[in-house]
């Protein structure tokens, strides 16, 4: 369901979940499993206001963006700041036995749940055998 192209890009991905950058804080986890005859991709964002969030789906690359901001005003005073703020981004790139036109999002407790059906196309389906006179048997698909 997922591909991935390259290889030196897990390297890259793992010394930036533990370092981040300041333009990509450290912190999108996923979870991604196929259930039945649907893939879906689970994003923590915990403390994300929900309309910041932007999920795009172009060709076969889904790219999730979302901010999480420090709370301002007159009144507050930062005590402690341990939690990464800042743009987050994820690219995942999807196989073409997804049918990315009918993907669903729901946003819930802090959890970006996306839902994206198999393609028809890529359904295991049954053949049909059918058995000539002659006891030979004719495959038809």
């Amino acid at each position: 369901m997922l591909m991935r192209t390259d290889p030196f890009r897990e390297i890259d991905r793992l010394t930036e979940q533990f370092f981040g950058t300041a333009a990509r804080p450290a912190v999108m986890h996923l979870d991604a499993y196929r259930d039945g005859d649907h893939f879906y991709a689970a994003f923590d964002l915990p403390g994300v206001d929900p309309d910041s969030i932007d999920c795009t789906v172009e060709r076969n690359v889904l790219t999730v963006r979302a901010e999480r901001r420090r709370p301002v005003g007159d009144g507050v005073e930062l005590v402690a700041a341990e939690r990464p703020m800042g743009t987050f981004t994820r690219r995942l790139f999807l196989g073409d036995t997804l049918d990315t036109d009918k993907l669903e999002a729901g946003y819930e407790h802090g959890v970006l749940t996306l839902r994206i059906p198999v393609a028809e196309r890529a359904k295991p389906r049954r053949v049909t055998i059918t058995a000539n006179g002659d006891g030979r048997k004719q495959i038809n698909a």
